[in-house]
């Protein structure tokens, strides 16, 4: 996002403060301003009921429509998506209605309730969080379910879902796994902005759930210098003999390098003091060969299945999707699930819930009571400047890795 395979961290991160605008990212594209609450579970039953055997009508918002090249891309791939789910749908007929509805909040809202007006029964989609919260709150009255892209769990309840992976689910998978591997006192650092302090408190939350200690916690600006102040304290905390992990944040593309070039240059590495990521290492491609990156652990999708999907929509559309095209593919793969097993209420909150989740095209996933969702994830590291899979994702919920 701030820094080309060329480009140095620090010019990158001096960038960071100097750009009024920049290409946001995948993540930030599908979070907005991602959060993660506690949510207490919903006991409301929304969503329409449906004619066993008969079409069932699902809109899909996708944001084409704005002008922007990115989002074009990610548009196009979300439709396509979708499409291939609906075509793949044996045994549940769905009828799928694409709107465009760009950016803009007020527009999400007029088209789900263009949507509604044609019979929809479910929508898929808006992408941004706001524009999820109020689509969801126009269609409340109507009583219409929301599966969002978003990832946002703020915008969690009622009758909003999101179906992006949320801070909490990597937090719990990779301290989850740390504490297998005997990594169980975990230092915290988090960037000052929103999205950094918002996932140190999901790191805290997965440390406590997990039965780890948080053995301290830095925070520090998104930049040069505030990186430079604070890497004293997390050298002296990781030499200090209590500390196993450092979990990092580092949101922002140019952080990642600088951080740990710094950590590794003071003699705090992996895996003595095992670093842990709540963003993917791998992307862009350059990090992989990043000496201060090697043996980190991160949180990944099932590749055998992503590979499986990205070679599908190749094959049928002639370009690679954007890495958020699973999101609309597993929401139209969920409905056609229930849909197929002939049950009235499948697009209700009971009938999106079942506990035994859905098979996704980045793995398994279920969406739980309180609107959030709950995905498989690997836990992958890079060595020898390859991607390698430290434990596969679970293929099954109840299972190592939930």
């Amino acid at each position: 996002m701030f820094a080309s395979a060329t480009t140095r961290p620090t010019s990158g991160l001096r960038r960071v403060m100097g750009r009024a605008a920049a290409v946001l990212s995948a993540f930030v594209l599908a979070a907005c301003q991602p959060m993660d609450g506690d949510q207490s579970v919903i006991k409301t039953n929304y969503g329409q009921l449906i004619e066993p055997g008969q079409p069932v009508q699902v809109a899909l918002l996708a944001p084409a429509g704005s002008g922007s090249a990115d989002l074009e891309r990610l548009a196009r791939s979300l439709k396509n998506a979708a499409r291939m789910a609906a075509a793949d749908a044996q045994g549940a007929n769905i009828d799928l209605r694409i709107y465009d509805s760009g950016t803009s909040t007020a527009t999400a809202v007029q088209q789900a309730n263009a949507a509604a007006d044609a019979g929809a029964k479910i929508i898929i989609g808006p992408l941004f969080a706001e524009g999820a919260n109020a689509v969801g709150n126009a269609m409340r009255d109507r009583n219409i379910n929301v599966l969002s892209f978003s990832n946002n769990a703020e915008i969690a309840g009622g009758n909003v879902f999101i179906l992006g992976t949320s801070f909490a689910d990597i937090a719990d998978r990779l301290v989850g796994y740390g504490v297998r591997q005997g990594k169980r006192n975990v230092y915290v650092v988090a960037e000052d902005d929103i999205a950094g302090q918002i996932g140190g408190r999901a790191i805290e939350r997965a440390i406590a759930r997990n039965g780890a200690r948080l053995a301290g916690r830095t925070n520090h600006p998104v930049s040069v210098s505030g990186i430079n102040a604070a890497a004293p304290q997390i050298v002296a905390a990781a030499q200090s003999g209590g500390v196993d992990a450092v979990f990092m944040t580092a949101n922002n593309q140019a952080v990642l390098p600088y951080l740990t070039e710094k950590l590794t240059a003071a003699g705090v590495s992996s895996p003595v003091t095992q670093f842990m990521g709540l963003t993917r290492w791998d992307q862009p491609g350059d990090r992989l060969g990043m000496p201060q990156l090697q043996n980190g652990w991160f949180a990944i999708p099932d590749q055998s299945l992503k590979s499986r999907f990205d070679a599908r929509y190749r094959a049928a559309y002639g370009e690679q999707p954007h890495e958020l095209a699973g999101l609309a593919y597993d929401g139209v793969a969920a409905i056609a699930a229930q849909v197929r097993a002939g049950k009235r209420n499948a697009l209700t909150t009971v009938g999106l819930t079942q506990r035994s989740g859905f098979a996704g095209v980045n793995g398994i996933f279920r969406l739980r009571p309180d609107g959030t969702s709950q995905r498989a994830m690997a836990v992958a590291t890079i060595r020898g400047n390859q991607l390698v899979i430290l434990d596969p994702a679970p293929r099954g919920f109840g299972r190592a890795g939930f």
